[in-house]
């Protein structure tokens, strides 16, 4: 068995930057074809797709809010009529809003909620019927290590990554009798953009908690959902996988 993706097609929420970049360009490079959403950055969006394009597949870019139900939908429907199927669903699409409870407000909540979570929940319900129809698909959620060990002042992301995991579970249970597998990846500390931002003492405390001692990349998170997506992972199904250098041990 290799980790070979050749005439499967994936589909990626998120994937304009950081984690959800990586993913893509993974799963192309393994064979896959593309199609992936973005919310706001059209030029990013536009490299990337040219850059899959480059490695041999055919990339779609689907401009798309990952929170309306709808638009879903119809990303999911545009990506079967232009590649004719969907074998690989990863939901990547997620925010912060960090702050301490106390000063958390309603719509901070119900952003994240809705970002991290319901949109796992669209993308999932759109996916899963022609998934069952061709009796194969391999679903893929991004959780956070948050989830499994909650974070002070993300206690608002902490909730939508554990639903995450619980989400994950439920569906492993709901779609394997079609061979429709479900799984998560939890990553920990991981260089991107977001953390680009913090200072370098904040990062090295950081680092410091790691068994590891160091941070992870997008590409080490993306080599663990190729894995879950390939041949060598069918036998694997309701599972968190986590790539945090043994941050959650």
């Amino acid at each position: 068995m290799q980790l070979s993706l050749s005439g499967k097609n994936a589909l990626v929420t998120g994937a304009s930057r950081g984690i959800g970049r990586a993913i893509a360009k993974r799963l192309a490079e393994a064979g896959a074809n593309i199609a992936f959403t973005y919310k706001a950055s059209e030029e990013k969006a536009q490299a990337l797709q040219q850059e899959l394009i480059s490695l041999g597949v055919k990339a779609l870019a689907l401009k798309s809010d990952a929170v309306n139900f709808a638009e879903a939908q119809t990303v999911v429907d545009k990506t079967l009529s232009e590649l004719g199927s969907v074998h690989i669903l990863v939901n990547n699409a997620g925010i912060t809003r960090d702050t301490l409870l106390m000063r958390m407000s309603e719509a901070q909540w119900d952003e994240v909620i809705a970002n991290n979570l319901k949109s796992a929940f669209n993308y999932t319900k759109a996916a899963t019927r022609p998934m069952m129809q061709q009796r194969e698909g391999r679903i893929i959620n991004i959780t956070s290590i948050i989830g499994l060990v909650g974070n002070a002042g993300q206690a608002n992301y902490a909730a939508s990554k554990a639903g995450l995991i619980g989400f994950t579970k439920s569906i492993a249970k709901e779609l394997a009798s079609r061979n429709i597998l479900a799984n998560a990846v939890a990553p920990g500390w991981i260089d991107t953009e977001m953390t680009d931002a913090l200072t370098d003492d904040l990062k090295k405390q950081m680092e410091a908690a790691i068994p590891l001692k160091r941070s992870g990349t997008a590409e080490e998170v993306a080599d663990a959902v190729l894995f879950l997506a390939s041949p060598l992972a069918s036998y694997i199904t309701g599972e968190c996988l986590r790539v945090d250098g043994g941050m959650a041990m």
